[in-house]
């Protein structure tokens, strides 16, 4: 999900009548430099008329254009706005990271009075101020991707997103079938790695949680010691499974490698998870120097796709990884805008996480969700 966008917006007409779209589908508009008002990383604004006769306009801020997830989400995006016929802006932050450039889109997405704004929010507390003054310039809310957690009550009106709590049980579960034999009653201490990007996203720390609860019902509670950072830490005297969880102090690449190898050094090591692109890529750049993954080495799964987390797994470097539906997520959070700003009812709506390796890759339900 790496990359930044600046200044782009994107305008098709298209019917209101066009069919339903089908699976994740990746097409792209290209679309020309525009418009002095649009602030950095802005891309897309699909023109079309609403029943008044004036343009429907959604604004989606996203969490960046770091990594190419983001790129997937705004394909989705892009697919709603043909088939609904409306004005879609798309921004975001030069990265994770930036979290006072996120609120500054938000608020000049306000000030600008869409019909409605969907959020992916880096921090919610840094946002709560912008969120009041879209509930009191009556703007819909729709969160997406990790939405807008412990938002105040009614500011959003739905969720398009993975259940990321149970998508990190399906990497366990995974990982867990290619392990089994050696963490059940070990004879000796066995480690388990898991890579975050940070520990504020819900998003990221759901599915980080996700993985290491599921890790340890399945284990067994009695057998497990959580070390490592402290945002999961549960140490248990004289267990033989160590679940070991790194965190970066910073988003930072040669920060997240550092946390990698630190754990793939280890001796006792036999699986390392992921849990999004930007750790599973540490992970590949760690070992890089070690060659500690692979058949007969240590057993590596990720989450999320990418180039990078992709040649690993066709290769056999990664055993496989869970992939959400970003364009879905996109596609999804952009037609409970419309649904919302029309006055009607919405819900959350799960967008999906699916299991692939280098056996399924190619099927027809798994390629179309594997973004480069």
């Amino acid at each position: 999900m790496k990359g930044t966008k600046k200044g782009f917006v994107f305008a098709v007409t298209v019917s209101m009548a066009l069919a339903a779209l089908a699976g994740c589908a990746n097409t792209k508009q290209e679309t020309a430099q525009t418009a002095a008002v649009q602030k950095e990383n802005v891309t897309g604004a699909v023109t079309a008329s609403s029943e008044s006769g004036g343009p429907l306009h959604i604004d989606v801020v996203a969490k960046g254009f770091q990594h190419q997830f983001w790129k997937a989400v705004e394909q989705g995006t892009k697919k709603a706005a043909e088939e609904f016929g409306v004005e879609v802006t798309f921004q975001g932050p030069d990265n994770e990271s930036a979290i006072a450039q996120q609120v500054e889109y938000l608020n000049a997405a306000i000030a600008n009075q869409p019909s409605a704004i969907c959020l992916a929010a880096l921090d919610t507390n840094a946002c709560l101020d912008s969120i009041q003054l879209a509930m009191d310039a009556k703007i819909p809310v729709i969160g997406f991707d990790s939405g807008v957690p412990n938002a105040p009550k009614g500011a959003i009106r739905a969720n398009a997103s993975t259940d990321n709590t149970a998508a990190g049980q399906l990497a366990a579960e995974k990982l867990y079938e290619m392990i089994k034999d050696q963490v059940t009653d070990p004879q000796k201490s066995v480690r388990i790695g898991v890579i975050a990007q940070e520990s504020n996203s819900n998003s990221i720390v759901s599915r980080t949680r996700g993985f290491v609860d599921k890790m340890i019902e399945l284990v067994g509670s009695d057998k497990v010691s959580v070390e490592g950072h402290d945002s999961l830490k549960n140490e248990k005297a004289g267990a033989k499974v160590i679940l070991d969880v790194g965190i970066p102090a910073e988003v930072k690449d040669v920060d997240a490698a550092a946390v990698a190898s630190s754990i793939l050094e280890k001796s006792d090591l036999i699986a390392i998870y992921g849990s999004n692109e930007f750790a599973a890529n540490a992970i590949i750049t760690a070992n890089e120097g070690l060659e500690k993954l692979g058949e007969g080495k240590v057993i590596a799964v990720g989450f999320d796709a990418g180039a990078k987390q992709l040649d690993a797994i066709s290769s056999g470097l990664f055993a496989g990884s869970v992939t959400q539906d970003p364009v879905q997520i996109g596609y999804q959070a952009v037609k409970l805008a419309v649904e919302a700003a029309n006055g009607k009812e919405v819900s959350d709506v799960d967008t999906g996480a699916l299991w692939y390796n280098a056996s399924n890759m190619a099927d027809e339900a798994i390629a179309p969700c594997l973004y480069r």
